[in-house]
């Protein structure tokens, strides 16, 4: 392969959330701010389990269990520092909205909220990206391509570039689907965004079966495509009962 097939997984990986970054994210200094931190605290919060999990390796590549246990407990982590990720982010919403009070300005809107947590969302997805894709990437942009036995019907870089950006999307609108279900206290959400990231990770594990990627990569996007509709309903619907507040 070239330089170009290299940029080309990167940016199937990261495509449509450079774009969702030019778009969105870059005109208000405050959400380049909320990517980064996010960003910076999901890449940590990686790299503290990879370190707990060194302990155990090599893992048995013949059975999938192993790999079971290491997603649930993964998965488990990451929603618990989602929420804590919520409580620090509602800690600053109260402190901003008591500022606007004392000078006299509106407090947040409710867009504006839900953009800090699509920043924090794409945060999360980012750091996926980076940790389990872009670092495998560097290959990629040599010579030739390379192939798994499991699943010799794809590049390799290309499934890991195509797995990496189901995540992406799954982690940036999912964050917003939690933060408006911890703010309602609505446990359908609460519950969604741990269930389709659960669902998603196990997903993985079929490429562990010969030619399993061919099946596993179209049911990782189906959690894509529900999580999406979750979103845009969840957003729908917020923004509907806004302007009716509104309006009254």
């Amino acid at each position: 392969m070239t330089v170009a097939a290299g940029i080309g997984y990167a940016l199937v990986a990261l495509g449509p959330s450079l774009s969702l970054f030019i778009c969105v994210i870059s005109k208000k200094p405050f959400l380049i701010l909320t990517l980064l931190s996010s960003t910076l605290v999901w890449l940590i919060s990686l790299i503290l389990l990879s370190g707990i999990w060194r302990a155990f390796l090599p893992l048995d590549s013949t059975k999938w269990w192993p790999f079971a246990i290491l997603i649930c407990t993964s998965v488990a982590f990451q929603e618990g520092l989602r929420l804590l990720f919520w409580k620090v982010y509602k800690r600053l919403e109260d402190t901003l909205d008591a500022f606007a009070d004392r000078v006299s300005k509106p407090r947040l809107y409710l867009t504006d909220k839900m953009q800090i947590a699509l920043a924090g969302g794409l945060g999360h997805g980012v750091a996926h990206a980076v940790f389990f894709c872009l670092s495998l990437l560097t290959p990629a942009f040599g010579p030739a391509t390379y192939f798994v036995d499991r699943c010799s019907q794809i590049p390799f870089f290309l499934v890991s570039a195509t797995i990496a950006l189901a995540f992406v999307t799954v982690h940036t609108f999912s964050m917003v689907i939690a933060f408006n279900g911890y703010a309602e206290g609505n446990k359908v959400d609460q519950v969604f965004v741990p269930s389709v990231h659960l669902a998603a990770g196990m997903m993985t594990l079929i490429n562990f079966a010969n030619g399993g990627c061919v099946i596993g990569i179209p049911l990782l996007f189906m959690m894509v495509i529900l999580t999406l509709m979750h979103c845009g309903r969840m957003v729908w619907r917020r923004l509907m009962e806004n302007q009716r507040q509104g309006n009254s």
